[in-house]
């Protein structure tokens, strides 16, 4: 079956980097359109970063235009966040998502605090 595995959140201060990934089995990885998410509580889940299949990305939430890249390896199955500059308002939970489906991993948490 599907499965999602997010791992690489955690505590950082202002201004710090993480890099998120993202485990998928069970499909044809390189076949699938991915994306980020994250949530806070009492709020509506959001997209972050969308890419296709072949790598191209397709969109960025303006609130990460130029700190967050993401991006993906095939042969290793896994998704990527890259999140630099980080700021206390990227706190959250961030999810995988492969978008056919769609399907969610389970979620990491990042914490940026000082």
């Amino acid at each position: 079956q599907v499965r999602l595995m997010e791992s690489g959140g955690g505590l950082v201060q202002p201004g710090g980097s993480l890099r998120l990934s993202c485990a998928g089995s069970g499909f044809t990885f390189e076949a699938a359109a991915m994306s980020w998410h994250r949530q806070v509580p009492g709020k509506e889940r959001e997209m972050v970063a969308d890419i296709k299949g072949n790598g191209e990305v397709k969109f960025y939430a303006d609130s990460v235009v130029g700190r967050f890249t993401i991006s993906r390896d095939n042969d290793k199955n896994t998704l990527y966040l890259q999140m630099n500059n980080l700021k206390p308002e990227d706190s959250a939970v961030y999810y995988c998502r492969r978008n056919f489906g769609p399907f969610w991993g389970q979620g990491t948490q990042v914490t940026v605090s000082s």
